[in-house]
C-alpha cells in the first residue's frame, strides 16, 4: 500500500527554483529585485592540537562574520532605497531595519524566509548608462546586517523593535 503524502511525509516533493523570491523591508514588498546574492555566513574557529593525541584535533567556535547580500533590479523611479542610504549618510542616526528575503515553491507558497536582522545599506551602484544598450538598467544595493534568522513562513518583524542603544 502506497503512503499518503502529507506535509510531514518524506515523499512529497516540495522543491523550489531560485527564480522565485520577493523582498520585504519593514513588512512591505518594497521592489521586484532580479538577483540576491551572498547570503550566507561564517563562524571563526580555532584548531588545537593535544599532544599525543595524533589522529584527533579539537575545534573551538569562535564569532560568526555575516556577508553582505546584494540586491539587483532594474532601475525605476521609485527612490526608497536612494532615501534609505541618503538617511545614513545625512544624519547621526543609522536607520537599521528588519529585511526578509521570501522564497517560494512551485505551488506559490513560502518555502523559507531569511531575515536579515538590523540591515543597513552600505553600498549603492548605479547602472552603466550606454546610448546604444538594448538591455535593463540594473542597480544594486548591497547591506550588511547583525543577524540571521530562518523561518519556514514569513516571520513577523513589526514586534522587534530596537532600543536606544542601537541592539534589539
Amino acid at each position: 500500500m502506497a503512503a499518503k503524502a502529507t506535509p510531514n511525509n518524506t515523499n512529497e516533493l516540495n522543491y523550489v527554483t531560485a527564480n522565485r523570491f520577493y523582498v520585504e523591508i519593514a513588512s512591505n514588498i518594497t521592489a521586484s529585485f532580479t538577483e540576491c546574492s551572498g547570503l550566507g555566513m561564517t563562524i571563526d574557529k580555532d584548531v588545537y592540537f593535544e599532544g599525543g593525541v595524533n589522529d584527533q584535533q579539537r575545534i573551538f567556535l569562535k564569532q560568526t562574520k555575516f556577508n553582505d547580500v546584494t540586491l539587483k533590479r532594474g532601475i525605476t523611479n521609485d527612490l526608497t532605497f536612494w532615501g534609505w542610504i541618503h538617511g545614513v549618510l545625512d544624519t547621526t542616526v543609522k536607520k537599521r531595519l528588519n529585511v526578509n528575503i521570501l522564497l517560494f515553491n512551485q505551488a506559490g507558497e513560502t518555502m523559507q524566509t531569511w531575515t536579515l536582522i538590523g540591515a543597513i545599506p552600505v553600498g549603492w551602484k548605479a547602472p552603466s548608462l550606454q546610448a546604444d544598450a538594448k538591455t535593463v538598467a540594473i542597480e544594486e544595493l548591497t547591506l550588511a546586517y547583525e543577524g540571521l534568522k530562518l523561518k519556514e513562513s514569513p516571520p513577523n518583524i513589526n514586534g522587534q523593535q530596537r532600543g536606544a542603544t542601537g541592539y534589539f
